[in-house]
């Protein structure tokens, strides 16, 4: 999102993309973006960081593992996936951050990443020593008193750091949004589902810990949905969303291992490619499966209306095969917002 509203420039009246497609925009402006004037180190330098990006674009489709630090809203964890906001010069913050005046928080959670603060709260638990036990009970409420993964320390730190007019990522609960600042204030790309036929409805204000913010249009002006429920359904589609991604997330990571046992030996470079490809195809094709399906639970529970809501008996019989064929050619598509 941060590409096409800056760099990147899709066909004219082109209303849906499919993943592969999306991946070639990328790929291609990665290597349109290599700089010119550079030094021997510098360039091979950049080469391999170039490949190390490509290597992981696909994990874009599903989510990039990022690890927070809770010291400063620039500061997460140098993992390989940090590469490709670093390539695409695209920023990424979080507000997830300790107070530094409760002193006995910032002593419990430290320069600790997430990951290692859920380590260090299970290791202070079955310590015989009274003062880490404490520790890491400071540590453990400090997280769930802030599952929002945004505090107002953060937040204010946020709005500091964050420059005018400045295009970047945020990543909050799992999610990256796209972030910008207009007159002092920072703003969120409205992209949940359930706001697609709302035009007018394009920014989304950060201004407390809460996630209620104001509907605002392309020129920041206040502008209500038009519809009081589409602000529920499109929360609730995004967090049905969120939660399949992080479904396959989980699948991925536990499916990552691959048996190298089991691989020929003298398998060529292109065979082996093959298989990765197929593989990755698979968990795709799972992934947006279990998306359809629900979706498809979400419509079942709702309110049924007459543009939308389920017909039985033979109606349903006769719309079923119709479906399916719709399914499969949306399924490795999305709609631009």
């Amino acid at each position: 999102n941060i590409l096409l509203l800056s760099q990147i420039k899709l066909p004219p009246m082109m209303e849906i993309i499919t993943a592969e497609q999306l991946m070639e925009y990328l790929g291609d402006y990665i290597l349109d973006a290599k700089p010119k004037e550079i030094s021997e180190i510098q360039r091979l330098n950049y080469e391999q960081n170039m490949s190390d990006a490509m290597a992981i674009l696909h994990k874009l489709q599903t989510g990039l593992d990022v690890n927070v630090k809770f010291t400063g809203v620039r500061v997460f964890e140098y993992t390989p996936e940090c590469i490709v906001f670093d390539l695409l010069d695209i920023p990424l913050y979080h507000g997830w951050l300790v107070d530094p005046q409760v002193a006995d928080i910032v002593k419990a959670v430290g320069n600790c990443s997430y990951n290692q603060l859920v380590e260090k709260i299970i290791s202070c638990k079955q310590s015989d020593n009274s003062e880490l036990v404490s520790e890491g009970f400071v540590a453990e409420q400090f997280l769930n008193n802030t599952a929002t993964q945004l505090t107002y320390h953060g937040l204010c730190e946020l709005t500091s750091a964050v420059q005018e007019g400045e295009l970047c990522v945020f990543f909050r609960n799992n999610h990256f949004s796209t972030m910008t600042k207009y007159k002092g204030q920072l703003y969120l790309l409205v992209t949940d589902q359930g706001f697609l036929t709302e035009e007018k409805v394009v920014w989304e204000s950060l201004h407390n810990v809460d996630g209620d913010g104001n509907f605002c249009d392309s020129e920041f002006h206040l502008r209500p949905p038009s519809d009081p429920e589409t602000v529920y359904r499109g929360q609730q589609d995004q967090i049905d969303q969120d939660y399949l991604m992080a479904l396959s997330l989980q699948q991925e990571q536990q499916n990552q291992e691959i048996n190298w046992e089991q691989i020929p030996e003298g398998i060529s470079d292109l065979e082996l490619a093959k298989k990765l490809q197929e593989e990755e195809d698979r968990r795709a094709s799972q992934y947006y499966q279990e998306q359809e399906q629900a979706a498809a639970q979400v419509q079942v529970q709702g309110p049924a209306s007459p543009a939308s809501g389920r017909q039985s008996g033979s109606n349903e019989r006769k719309r079923k095969e119709p479906r399916e064929k719709e399914r499969e050619k949306e399924k490795n598509s999305c709609v631009l917002l």
